[in-house]
């Protein structure tokens, strides 16, 4: 699995610390001696797979920082895209007690929306048997795709373009507005050059459309079963087939015996729960001076 890379998610951690603290935790400060030390713990409430530790350990690390404090000590007993249990424990953390405390929160908040992603992508690619890719979308939330599609990959899944920068995909807004298939494929060709072309069909006579123009990827959106059967046999191996919208868990099994190589999943980055995780905190000493 590509791992992140730390410039993915530094500022990001920097400005959900900066939302949350300001000028400092308050009852923290109020209640808590500078000097003490503390052992936090994070727990599975709930069956998942593990993503964001990086980020979640970042947090700490950046409250520290800030602190004058010394650095804390992360240790992981399990590693992003692991399975977990209710009741396992995930990593551990120590160090100064005002650093776990002030930045439990947003350790959590990464920790357990990464850990929702990649859960729900773990269970759709169990579904799919291995008959079928399952592909993310852009329906991510604002500033976060790297971190939401690296969950996705730790869930087993693989990601689709990161952006309308790095793969062509032409929709019917786009077909509209070009004039026809012929003219935006030629247009795209002329503008990339050796850059695979997607096309978006929604009815099985624009498949026939797309595989003239010249598509690598055909993208069915919305189509009955049926009708992707039938644009896999249009096709015939001319170009693949990426199956779009109405994709249930419950439908996963019908849809990957079509034939189709692909099947995208906006529910998995734009409405996986977030996991309940705890962090668990408690007393082991003073903090060096």
């Amino acid at each position: 699995m590509r791992p992140l890379d730390p410039s993915d998610y530094r500022d990001l951690v920097r400005r959900a610390l900066e939302e949350d603290v300001r000028d400092g935790d308050i009852t923290t400060m109020a209640t808590v001696a500078a000097a003490q030390r503390a052992r936090g713990v994070f727990l599975a409430k709930a069956d998942c797979i593990v993503a964001g530790l990086d980020i979640a350990f970042e947090a700490f690390r950046q409250v520290a920082g800030s602190e004058n404090a010394p650095p804390p000590c992360c240790e992981t007993m399990k590693r992003d895209g692991d399975a977990c249990t209710s009741g396992d424990t995930i990593a551990v953390v120590s160090g100064s007690a005002r650093t776990l405390l002030v930045g439990e929160r947003t350790a959590l908040n990464f920790l357990q929306r990464l850990s929702g992603v990649a859960t729900r992508a773990r269970r759709f690619v169990e579904a799919s048997g291995g008959r079928i890719t399952i592909l993310d979308t852009r329906k991510t939330t604002p500033t976060l795709r790297a971190l939401e599609k690296y969950a996705v990959r730790a869930g087993g899944a693989t990601n689709h373009r990161a952006g309308l920068y790095d793969a062509f995909l032409i929709k019917d807004n786009h077909i509209r507005l070009a004039g026809g298939v012929k003219a935006a494929v030629e247009r795209a060709r002329a503008h990339r050059p050796g850059m695979a072309i997607e096309i978006e069909a929604e009815r099985p006579d624009q498949v026939d459309d797309a595989l003239a123009a010249g598509a690598d990827v055909i993208l069915l959106d919305n189509m009955s079963t049926a009708n992707i059967a039938e644009a896999v046999r249009r096709a015939n191996g001319r170009a693949k087939i990426e199956i779009s919208g109405g994709v249930t868990l419950e439908r996963l099994p019908e849809l990957a015996a079509t034939g189709a190589e692909f099947v995208s999943v906006g529910a998995l980055t734009h409405s996986a729960p977030a996991i309940d995780i705890s962090f668990e905190i408690e007393p082991i000493g003073t903090a060096q001076p």
